[in-house]
């Protein structure tokens, strides 16, 4: 009579067996550990970067903004050497947590030297449940779902297109947020209200003093569809409403959106008889945009812009008319005043970026085309679509080497004249910039 063993002591005999014979000589090559510090999320965690990059451009000679810049100290080209330091870190316990984030940097340029030194991000979060967190700080918002521009972006720093990743300096703010899942049919919602104080030396940059303003956003996701509602109000800028959407149509194909009402909103525009008068109205502002990641690792990222409070090709063809008579003869006072009133018009509003009102974005990337590993070559365009004036950006980035990071970038400008890209100040620019991660 044959006696059958059960299984499992067969299996365990077995492995028995090939530990027995192979693991000898696995610990002889390697001995394996596992220390749960590893995985375990540190108290204290930084990081940075720092950056030499080197800038060459030609000056765009009788343009607008050349006259307007560079009027007592004419140039044909203009170079700019930078070196930067950023970091950035955080300590957490159970209950709070300290964020900072810190940019300096130095410049030597044609005109001189310059340097800067900047806290950009410094806030505390104390959160006494998983549902709820307060924050007080300095920090910096990234509200909406555009890539190049985000019209519901109320408290947002302006970002550069051709550098929509780059950190941006804060706000000082008091926040509170509280996020709540399986509400009816939405998957999840969560609220994060915002106080933004305005006063001498604390955000005095954000609009009018002595004023405390709110800004709230509710983040619903619904259907699998990510959608924020978003309002801005009180005394330093004018009272705005929001709403944005992002959705995944395909695992590789995104598309996303933002739609702004501001009330009131004002602006300097240039009358007929030559002064510039402050001018209040109602603006619409949208954005509609797409992701896409092609089976050959190719991201396209596309974005039409409409910025109803921007101005009319007839206002900016108006006001480069303007500057370009200014600028005619600088040693008579009379048109040292006019261009003294043309550069303050420009700070404040017509030399903004983009100060158009339709404008289309296009990004496409690479990653290691060829097989060429750590390389991502792309190119970059904004175009007015009013003036049809444009700017087309080629660029190489390579990260072979660890913690390393080199990126070629030349962007060409092109228009005719009284258009935005034709009365820039330069007419291309050559950057080389060298990156170090630590």
């Amino acid at each position: 009579m044959h006696c059958v063993r059960p299984i499992s002591v067969t299996v365990l005999s077995l492995l028995g067996f090939v530990f027995a014979v192979f693991a000898p000589g696995y610990a002889a090559d390697e001995e394996f550990t596992f220390e749960l510090e590893e995985i375990e999320k540190k108290s204290l965690e930084w990081e940075g970067y720092t950056e030499l990059r080197w800038e060459h451009m030609d000056i765009n000679q009788g343009s607008a903004f050349s006259l307007l810049n560079l009027a007592d100290d004419p140039q044909s080209s203009f170079d700019k050497l930078l070196g930067a330091l950023q970091l950035g870190g955080s300590y957490s316990q159970e209950l709070y947590s300290l964020h900072w984030l810190l940019k300096a940097a130095g410049q030597q340029d044609t005109l001189g030297w310059s340097d800067t030194a900047d806290i950009f991000n410094a806030y505390a979060i104390f959160k006494p449940k998983a549902s709820t967190s307060l924050s007080l700080g300095k920090k910096s918002y990234k509200w909406g779902k555009g890539y190049a521009w985000n019209p519901v972006g109320f408290i947002n720093r302006r970002k550069d297109p051709n550098n929509p990743d780059e950190a941006l300096e804060g706000y000082i703010t008091a926040e509170a947020d509280f996020i709540k899942s399986n509400i009816g049919v939405f998957q999840t919602a969560a609220l994060t209200t915002v106080l933004l104080p305005v006063y001498d030396h604390v955000n005095d940059d954000f609009g009018a003093v002595d004023e405390m303003n709110l800004a709230a956003k509710l983040y619903l996701l619904l259907y699998d569809t990510d959608v924020d509602l978003l309002l801005r109000t009180g005394g330093s800028r004018a009272t705005a409403y929001g709403l944005d959407f992002s959705r995944n149509l395909l695992p590789n194909f995104e598309i996303h959106g933002e739609l702004a009402w501001t009330e009131n909103q004002s602006r300097l525009t240039l009358q007929q008889d030559g002064n510039f008068q402050g001018t209040e109205e109602d603006a619409l502002a949208f954005l509609i945009g797409m992701r896409y990641l092609s089976s050959q690792n190719i991201t396209s990222i596309i974005e039409y812009y409409h910025n109803g409070g921007g101005y009319s090709q007839q206002e900016m063809e108006k006001f480069y008319q303007f500057a370009l008579d200014a600028g005619e003869d600088v040693q008579l006072a009379v048109s040292r005043n006019l261009l003294e009133r043309a550069r303050n018009a420009s700070l404040k509003g017509y030399g903004r970026p983009q100060p158009g009102r339709n404008y289309l974005y296009a990004r496409f990337n690479q990653k290691e085309p060829f097989d060429i590993l750590y390389f991502t070559p792309a190119i970059t365009t904004i175009i007015n679509l009013e003036d049809s004036s444009y700017t087309l950006t080629p660029e190489l980035l390579y990260t072979g080497f660890t913690n390393w990071e080199i990126r070629v970038r030349f962007s060409w400008l092109s228009g005719g004249t009284f258009t935005e890209y034709g009365e820039k100040q330069n007419s291309n620019k050559l950057e080389v910039r060298l990156r170090y991660f630590f």
